[in-house]
């Protein structure tokens, strides 16, 4: 990747540091640390201030981080938490943001120990949980390259869903399809479920086989140079029932209608509401429990998440899920799920599998 990328995404950073007057923040997020400089690996903290970009990690990762590493000096530990003390003390810096949600109390006591009552860490969140949240060209290709290949898969599996068809080799079918043709693996267990199970929203794979009759949801995703798809199919054995078919309906017009409202400076619980009143309004309203969406790139669920709790505003360039579900206990459930990239113009949905019900 272009070392433009990671010097733009590391500015950006740079103005939360001085918005909130901070002398760095330590990143142990490792999406985020492949965000801001590239590295892969499994383990190691990254260190972004006005002074410079510091990569920190292990004997088992030097190789690979000089590999790697983009727009930053790679520096040598023995003990991660001494590594990062060794640092702060070097520079005197005092007032440090951390990521709250990813840096342990433990490590906080830690470093208070070494570094003295004096030295402040900041807890971010709302500062920097839409840092990945707006995609730049670089990802929207990796993105693009996801879900192509995953796209392929449910084609390729379409072949072997039919009546007596076993859930878990389905899935087990996909997963191998996506691992021979390139992909680093699943975003996560992928989700074939039919007859009455189809109504769990996250339903894993079971023995059970597919009856005439039965609605098949699919939720499935891959993970591709580090970023996601995710996408969600639900398809009939047989010939539909009316109430099969007009739940399915009602469900992609709730899809359709949400990505229809997508434009940048609309409100983000505006987009889930506009779909919700749609399936209450039906009255299917109790039986759609989840949020809308989220976003997905370096991980399958990430900023921002489409509820009816954010306020935010879209933003160009931010990419995320719109997955509208209808989930009736005993019966069975609706989910069509696609990616949508919110453009100058409104919406460009980025998966293309068709949304009209296929019987198998």
């Amino acid at each position: 990747m272009n070392d433009s990328f990671f010097e733009k995404r590391q500015n950006s950073v740079l103005k939360i540091i001085g918005l909130n007057q901070l002398d760095a923040i330590l990143f142990t997020n490792l999406e985020n640390i492949r965000y801001l400089c590239g590295f892969t690996g499994t383990d190691g903290v990254f260190l972004l201030a006005p002074k410079g970009a510091f990569f920190l990690t292990d004997s088992r990762y030097w190789t690979q981080a000089e590999g790697e590493v983009k727009h930053g000096e790679i520096v040598h530990y023995k003990k991660k938490l001494d590594g990062i003390a060794s640092l702060l003390s070097d520079f005197l810096w005092k007032r440090v943001g951390v990521e709250g949600s990813s840096f342990p109390i433990s490590s906080y006591q830690h470093l208070k120990k070494n570094l003295g009552e004096e030295m402040e860490f900041i807890s971010l969140e709302e500062e920097i949980k839409n840092l990945r949240a707006v995609k730049d060209p670089q990802e929207l290709s990796l993105i693009r390259a996801a879900i192509d290949l995953s796209t392929k898969s449910f084609l390729h599996v379409m072949e072997m869903l039919h009546e007596g068809a076993i859930e878990r080799e389905a899935a087990f079918e996909m997963e191998f399809f996506l691992k021979k043709n390139g992909a680093e693996g699943t975003g996560f267990d992928t989700i074939v479920a039919s007859g009455n199970r189809s109504a769990l929203p996250h339903g894993r794979a079971s023995d059970k086989r597919i009856e005439k009759g039965d609605f098949v949801l699919i939720d499935f995703g891959v993970r591709l140079q580090g970023y996601h798809s995710d996408q969600t199919r639900t398809i009939i054995c047989g010939t539909p029932a009316p109430e099969q078919e007009k739940v399915h309906r009602i469900v992609r017009e709730a899809h359709d209608m949400a990505i229809d409202a997508i434009r940048p400076g609309v409100p983000i619980c505006e987009i889930d509401r506009v779909a919700r009143d749609h399936i209450q309004q039906q009255g299917y309203g109790e039986y759609f429990g989840h949020g809308l969406g989220h976003g997905i790139g370096l991980a399958v669920h990430e900023d921002p998440i489409v509820n009816g709790e954010n306020k935010g505003l879209l933003q160009e360039g931010m990419l995320f899920t719109v997955e509208p579900g209808i989930y009736i206990p005993n019966w069975g459930g609706v989910r069509i799920e696609d990616m949508v990239l919110v453009t100058s113009q409104g919406a460009e949905v980025l998966t293309y599998l068709p949304t009209e019900m296929k019987g198998v």
